[in-house]
Protein backbone atom coordinates (compact mmCIF):
# COMPACT_ATOMS: atom_id res chain seq x y z
CA UNK A 1 0.00 0.00 0.00
CA UNK A 2 1.63 3.29 -1.09
CA UNK A 3 2.01 5.96 1.59
CA UNK A 4 4.20 8.66 0.05
CA UNK A 5 7.56 9.23 -1.53
CA UNK A 6 10.00 9.68 1.35
CA UNK A 7 11.09 13.30 1.70
CA UNK A 8 14.83 14.10 1.68
CA UNK A 9 15.45 10.37 1.54
CA UNK A 10 19.16 10.32 0.72
CA UNK A 11 19.92 13.22 3.05
CA UNK A 12 18.13 11.45 5.91
CA UNK A 13 19.93 8.15 5.44
CA UNK A 14 23.28 9.87 5.04
CA UNK A 15 22.56 11.72 8.29
CA UNK A 16 22.25 8.41 10.16
CA UNK A 17 25.92 7.63 9.37
CA UNK A 18 25.01 3.93 9.34
CA UNK A 19 27.36 1.34 10.78
CA UNK A 20 26.90 -1.97 8.88
CA UNK A 21 26.57 -3.93 12.13
CA UNK A 22 24.62 -1.34 14.09
CA UNK A 23 21.11 -1.30 15.52
CA UNK A 24 18.73 1.27 14.02
CA UNK A 25 15.16 2.47 14.44
CA UNK A 26 12.79 3.82 11.82
CA UNK A 27 10.27 5.45 14.16
CA UNK A 28 7.74 6.22 11.41
CA UNK A 29 7.66 3.25 9.06
CA UNK A 30 4.75 4.26 6.81
CA UNK A 31 5.37 2.84 3.34
CA UNK A 32 8.81 1.57 4.28
CA UNK A 33 10.85 3.84 2.03
CA UNK A 34 13.38 4.83 4.68
CA UNK A 35 13.60 1.30 6.07
CA UNK A 36 14.37 -0.19 2.66
CA UNK A 37 17.33 2.15 2.18
CA UNK A 38 18.60 1.64 5.74
CA UNK A 39 18.65 -2.12 5.15
CA UNK A 40 20.76 -1.59 2.03
CA UNK A 41 23.46 -0.10 4.27
CA UNK A 42 23.37 -2.90 6.87
CA UNK A 43 25.30 -6.17 6.90
CA UNK A 44 24.59 -8.00 10.15
CA UNK A 45 22.86 -5.03 11.75
CA UNK A 46 19.26 -4.82 12.92
CA UNK A 47 16.42 -2.48 12.04
CA UNK A 48 13.30 -2.02 14.16
CA UNK A 49 10.47 0.00 12.65
CA UNK A 50 7.51 1.52 14.47
CA UNK A 51 4.14 2.74 13.22
CA UNK A 52 0.84 3.01 15.07
CA UNK A 53 -1.29 2.75 11.91
CA UNK A 54 -2.27 -0.91 11.51
CA UNK A 55 -2.47 -0.64 7.70
CA UNK A 56 1.33 -0.39 7.57
CA UNK A 57 1.38 -4.17 8.04
CA UNK A 58 0.62 -4.29 4.31
CA UNK A 59 4.07 -2.77 3.66
CA UNK A 60 6.08 -5.09 5.87
CA UNK A 61 9.55 -5.99 4.56
CA UNK A 62 10.66 -9.60 4.24
CA UNK A 63 14.13 -9.47 5.80
CA UNK A 64 15.40 -11.32 8.87
CA UNK A 65 17.23 -8.17 9.99
CA UNK A 66 13.94 -6.25 10.15
CA UNK A 67 10.96 -6.14 12.52
CA UNK A 68 7.89 -3.88 12.36
CA UNK A 69 6.22 -3.06 15.68
CA UNK A 70 2.71 -1.59 15.44
CA UNK A 71 2.64 0.91 18.28
CA UNK A 72 3.03 4.62 18.92
CA UNK A 73 6.68 5.65 18.82
CA UNK A 74 6.36 7.13 22.30
CA UNK A 75 6.73 3.54 23.59
CA UNK A 76 9.96 2.80 21.70
CA UNK A 77 12.10 2.20 24.78
CA UNK A 78 9.72 -0.31 26.35
CA UNK A 79 9.17 -2.29 23.16
CA UNK A 80 12.87 -2.40 22.29
CA UNK A 81 13.61 -3.76 25.75
CA UNK A 82 11.07 -6.52 25.06
CA UNK A 83 13.23 -7.36 22.03
CA UNK A 84 16.36 -7.41 24.21
CA UNK A 85 17.63 -4.07 22.86
CA UNK A 86 19.08 -1.61 25.39
CA UNK A 87 21.08 0.63 23.03
CA UNK A 88 20.83 1.76 19.41
CA UNK A 89 23.14 3.48 16.93
CA UNK A 90 20.60 5.68 15.21
CA UNK A 91 16.97 6.71 15.03
CA UNK A 92 15.11 8.31 12.13
CA UNK A 93 11.66 9.92 12.45
CA UNK A 94 9.69 11.41 9.56
CA UNK A 95 6.92 13.22 11.42
CA UNK A 96 3.49 14.25 10.29
CA UNK A 97 0.66 12.63 8.38
CA UNK A 98 1.39 10.32 5.47
CA UNK A 99 0.02 11.01 2.00
CA UNK A 100 -1.99 7.79 2.32
CA UNK A 101 -3.74 9.13 5.41
CA UNK A 102 -4.42 12.50 3.79
CA UNK A 103 -5.65 10.93 0.56
CA UNK A 104 -7.91 8.34 2.21
CA UNK A 105 -11.20 10.21 2.49
CA UNK A 106 -12.55 7.92 5.22
CA UNK A 107 -9.83 8.92 7.69
CA UNK A 108 -11.05 12.53 7.98
CA UNK A 109 -7.61 14.19 7.86
CA UNK A 110 -8.15 16.34 4.79
CA UNK A 111 -10.23 19.41 4.01
CA UNK A 112 -10.61 18.06 0.44
CA UNK A 113 -13.11 15.31 1.25
CA UNK A 114 -16.38 14.97 3.10
CA UNK A 115 -16.14 12.28 5.75
CA UNK A 116 -16.87 11.73 9.40
CA UNK A 117 -14.45 13.65 11.63
CA UNK A 118 -11.92 11.04 12.72
CA UNK A 119 -8.20 11.94 12.31
CA UNK A 120 -6.91 8.98 14.33
CA UNK A 121 -3.52 7.69 13.22
CA UNK A 122 -4.25 4.55 15.21
CA UNK A 123 -7.82 3.57 14.38
CA UNK A 124 -7.99 1.37 17.48
CA UNK A 125 -7.88 4.33 19.88
CA UNK A 126 -11.13 5.79 21.20
CA UNK A 127 -11.01 9.60 20.92
CA UNK A 128 -11.83 11.01 17.48
CA UNK A 129 -11.98 14.53 16.09
CA UNK A 130 -15.78 14.33 16.30
CA UNK A 131 -15.58 13.72 20.06
CA UNK A 132 -13.28 16.70 20.54
CA UNK A 133 -15.28 19.12 18.41
CA UNK A 134 -18.59 18.22 20.05
CA UNK A 135 -17.49 17.80 23.67
CA UNK A 136 -14.54 20.10 24.43
CA UNK A 137 -15.25 23.34 26.28
CA UNK A 138 -14.75 26.68 24.59
CA UNK A 139 -11.62 27.21 26.66
CA UNK A 140 -10.08 23.87 25.68
CA UNK A 141 -10.92 24.26 22.00
CA UNK A 142 -9.46 27.75 22.01
CA UNK A 143 -6.30 26.43 23.64
CA UNK A 144 -5.63 23.75 21.02
CA UNK A 145 -6.31 26.16 18.14
CA UNK A 146 -3.89 28.67 19.63
CA UNK A 147 -1.15 26.25 20.70
CA UNK A 148 -1.30 23.73 17.87
CA UNK A 149 -2.50 25.92 15.01
CA UNK A 150 -1.01 29.26 16.09
CA UNK A 151 -4.35 30.86 15.23
CA UNK A 152 -4.79 34.32 16.71
CA UNK A 153 -8.59 34.17 16.51
CA UNK A 154 -8.66 30.85 18.37
CA UNK A 155 -11.31 31.94 20.87
CA UNK A 156 -13.58 33.20 18.12
CA UNK A 157 -13.25 29.87 16.29
CA UNK A 158 -14.04 27.93 19.45
CA UNK A 159 -17.06 30.13 20.21
CA UNK A 160 -18.44 29.65 16.70
CA UNK A 161 -18.09 25.86 17.00
CA UNK A 162 -20.03 25.91 20.27
CA UNK A 163 -22.82 27.95 18.66
CA UNK A 164 -23.08 25.56 15.71
CA UNK A 165 -23.08 22.37 17.80
CA UNK A 166 -25.90 23.76 19.97
CA UNK A 167 -28.07 23.68 16.85
CA UNK A 168 -26.84 20.28 15.59
CA UNK A 169 -23.83 18.02 16.18
CA UNK A 170 -20.80 18.66 13.97
CA UNK A 171 -20.31 15.24 12.41
CA UNK A 172 -18.38 15.60 9.15
CA UNK A 173 -15.41 17.53 7.83
CA UNK A 174 -17.81 19.64 5.75
CA UNK A 175 -19.93 20.41 8.82
CA UNK A 176 -16.82 21.77 10.52
CA UNK A 177 -15.64 23.69 7.46
CA UNK A 178 -19.05 25.29 6.95
CA UNK A 179 -19.20 26.36 10.59
CA UNK A 180 -15.91 28.26 10.63
CA UNK A 181 -14.77 29.09 7.07
CA UNK A 182 -16.28 32.59 7.28
CA UNK A 183 -13.69 33.35 9.98
CA UNK A 184 -10.73 32.82 7.65
CA UNK A 185 -8.58 35.74 6.51
CA UNK A 186 -9.26 37.00 3.00
CA UNK A 187 -7.68 34.77 0.30
CA UNK A 188 -6.21 32.41 2.95
CA UNK A 189 -9.15 30.07 3.48
CA UNK A 190 -7.28 26.83 2.75
CA UNK A 191 -4.34 27.78 4.97
CA UNK A 192 -6.72 28.73 7.77
CA UNK A 193 -8.69 25.48 7.53
CA UNK A 194 -5.49 23.43 7.31
CA UNK A 195 -4.31 24.95 10.60
CA UNK A 196 -7.63 24.20 12.28
CA UNK A 197 -7.49 20.58 11.09
CA UNK A 198 -3.83 20.34 12.14
CA UNK A 199 -4.75 21.53 15.64
CA UNK A 200 -7.47 18.93 16.05
CA UNK A 201 -5.29 16.15 14.62
CA UNK A 202 -2.45 16.94 17.03
CA UNK A 203 -4.90 16.80 19.95
CA UNK A 204 -6.55 13.56 18.79
CA UNK A 205 -3.21 11.78 18.47
CA UNK A 206 -1.42 13.47 21.39
CA UNK A 207 1.34 14.23 18.90
CA UNK A 208 3.36 16.71 20.94
CA UNK A 209 3.40 14.58 24.09
CA UNK A 210 4.26 11.52 21.98
CA UNK A 211 7.09 13.36 20.24
CA UNK A 212 8.56 14.51 23.56
CA UNK A 213 8.38 10.96 24.95
CA UNK A 214 10.09 9.56 21.86
CA UNK A 215 12.87 12.16 21.96
CA UNK A 216 13.48 11.52 25.68
CA UNK A 217 13.72 7.80 24.92
CA UNK A 218 16.16 8.50 22.09
CA UNK A 219 18.47 10.30 24.52
CA UNK A 220 18.58 7.21 26.73
CA UNK A 221 18.76 4.66 23.92
CA UNK A 222 21.43 6.15 21.69
CA UNK A 223 25.02 5.06 22.04
CA UNK A 224 27.68 7.73 22.15
CA UNK A 225 28.06 9.16 18.59
CA UNK A 226 24.67 7.64 17.70
CA UNK A 227 22.60 9.79 15.38
CA UNK A 228 19.09 11.24 15.70
CA UNK A 229 17.56 12.31 12.38
CA UNK A 230 14.20 14.10 12.44
CA UNK A 231 12.01 15.47 9.64
CA UNK A 232 9.32 17.89 10.80
CA UNK A 233 6.60 19.69 8.86
CA UNK A 234 5.36 22.51 11.07
CA UNK A 235 6.92 25.02 13.42
CA UNK A 236 5.56 23.51 16.64
CA UNK A 237 7.44 20.25 16.13
CA UNK A 238 10.52 21.92 14.69
CA UNK A 239 10.80 24.29 17.64
CA UNK A 240 10.93 21.37 20.10
CA UNK A 241 13.58 19.57 18.09
CA UNK A 242 15.63 22.72 17.56
CA UNK A 243 15.56 23.55 21.28
CA UNK A 244 16.57 20.01 22.27
CA UNK A 245 19.46 19.89 19.81
CA UNK A 246 20.76 23.40 20.50
CA UNK A 247 19.97 23.90 24.19
CA UNK A 248 19.31 20.45 25.64
CA UNK A 249 15.65 20.89 26.56
CA UNK A 250 12.26 21.50 24.94
CA UNK A 251 11.72 24.93 26.48
CA UNK A 252 14.84 26.50 24.97
CA UNK A 253 16.33 27.45 28.35
CA UNK A 254 20.12 27.57 28.43
CA UNK A 255 21.82 25.68 31.26
CA UNK A 256 25.61 25.76 31.55
CA UNK A 257 28.14 23.70 33.45
CA UNK A 258 30.91 25.07 35.68
CA UNK A 259 33.05 25.84 32.62
CA UNK A 260 30.32 27.71 30.78
CA UNK A 261 29.46 24.94 28.33
CA UNK A 262 25.80 24.40 27.43
CA UNK A 263 24.48 21.23 29.05
CA UNK A 264 22.92 19.19 26.27
CA UNK A 265 22.88 15.53 25.15
CA UNK A 266 23.52 16.23 21.47
CA UNK A 267 25.74 18.16 19.14
CA UNK A 268 24.24 19.36 15.90
CA UNK A 269 25.53 17.88 12.67
CA UNK A 270 23.80 20.48 10.54
CA UNK A 271 23.70 23.89 12.20
CA UNK A 272 21.39 25.05 9.43
CA UNK A 273 18.23 23.10 8.66
CA UNK A 274 18.21 21.00 5.49
CA UNK A 275 15.29 21.61 3.15
CA UNK A 276 14.17 20.06 -0.11
CA UNK A 277 15.58 21.25 -3.42
CA UNK A 278 13.38 22.99 -5.97
CA UNK A 279 13.53 19.82 -8.06
CA UNK A 280 12.28 17.63 -5.21
CA UNK A 281 9.49 20.08 -4.40
CA UNK A 282 8.34 19.96 -8.01
CA UNK A 283 8.21 16.15 -8.00
CA UNK A 284 6.96 15.81 -4.43
CA UNK A 285 4.99 18.87 -3.18
CA UNK A 286 4.79 17.36 0.33
CA UNK A 287 8.49 18.13 0.74
CA UNK A 288 7.88 21.90 0.57
CA UNK A 289 7.44 22.32 4.32
CA UNK A 290 9.95 19.66 5.44
CA UNK A 291 12.80 20.59 7.78
CA UNK A 292 15.55 18.08 8.45
CA UNK A 293 17.67 18.26 11.59
CA UNK A 294 20.49 15.85 12.47
CA UNK A 295 22.23 15.51 15.83
CA UNK A 296 24.80 13.19 17.38
CA UNK A 297 24.76 11.88 20.94
CA UNK A 298 27.60 13.35 22.95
Amino acid sequence: MPFHNPVLLNESIKGLNIKPNGVYVDATFGGGGHSKLILEHLDDGQLFAFDQDQVTQDNILSDNRFKLINTNFRYIKSFLRMEGIEKIDGLLADLGVSSYQFDNADRGFSIRFESELDMRMNTETIITAKEIINNYSEENLSKIFYEYGELRNSRQIAREILHKREVAPIITTIDLINSISHLSPLRKKNQFLARVFQSIRIEVNEEIASLKDMLKSAIELLNKTGRLVVLSYHSIEDRLIKNLFKKGNFEGDVEKDFYGNIIRPFKEINNKIIVASAEEIRSNPRSRSAKLRIAEKI
